[in-house]
Order: C-alpha cells, then structure tokens, then sequence
C-alpha cells in the first residue's frame, strides 16, 4: 500500500509499466470536468472510473481485494477516509472472489485508518485489503484507476 501526493508520482512509474500512463492521465485530464463513469485508457489495461458522491460510514465498510487489477485511488476534491489491512491477517472472505467484479470482501474489520485529501492518491495491490470511502455524508469526488496485473 502506498500513500502520497500527485507531486510525487514519478517516484512510482518504475513499479508497473503502465504506471507512468496512469500517472499522466491524473496530471493531464480535466478530473473536475470529467464524465463520471468507467473511461478506457488502455483498452482493459488500465481503466479510470470517475465517481463523486458520498460514501459509507465506518459501520457499513467492508474490506475487499481485487486479484486482476491494483488500485490507484486519487481524490479530486474531498478528503476520502480509507481503511488498510494485510490480506494475509484476514479471515476467510464472506463474500467469495467473483471473476466478473474481480473482487472479494472480507467480514474484517481494520485498526489502520488514514485521510486521502485532494490532490493525494493511494496504491493498493492485490495484497492490501482495503475500504475506501468511509466518508458517511460527505462529498468526495475521486478517479480509480484500474491497472492489470502482470
């Protein structure tokens, strides 16, 4: 997992090939004006979805794990609570991976919370349970950026 600012994201282009990609996206697309929606980047590759809206409160989270894609979650405008846990600390999922949603959740619940404010994003692997938009009522826009594993 990784947290950090838009400023900063050169440091991680080496970690994936599309990451570089990903990043320029994020600097060079007007995210404030853009449809909200899944927009291909890359074909399948590397996809962003655009949402704005609130979130759940931290009694309705759950923690889930994708195993075709990593997450790169940058926040638009809001601050967008998020909640981190090792996968391998996790019990057995309660909802089961599904290959078309490439997710699965967990019954977990998580000790490692952390605010995500504009302009910062966060990376999660396959590895890193995790919940974002633990907001409740507030507002947050942000884009999700969905990179295929290698």
């Amino acid at each position: 997992m990784v947290l950090d600012k838009l400023t900063n994201a050169a440091r991680y282009y080496t970690l994936h090939p599309l990451f570089e990609q990903a990043f320029r996206y994020l600097e060079e697309t007007d995210l404030k004006a853009a449809a909200t929606g899944v927009h291909e980047i890359v074909g399948k590759q590397l996809l962003a979805i655009i949402s704005d809206g609130p979130g759940v409160t931290e009694q309705a989270y759950k923690l889930e794990v994708h195993r075709r894609y990593i997450d790169i979650q940058y926040i638009i405008s809001g601050t967008d609570r998020m909640g981190w846990k090792d996968m391998a600390l996790c019990q057995e999922p309660n909802d089961p991976y599904q290959e078309e949603r490439d997710a699965a959740f967990f019954p977990d619940k998580t000790d490692t919370w952390f605010d995500v404010p504009a302009g910062s994003f966060t990376i999660f692997y396959p590895d890193d349970a995790h919940a974002a938009m633990v907001t409740g009522e507030r507002t947050v826009r942000k884009v999700v950026l969905k990179i295929a594993v290698l």
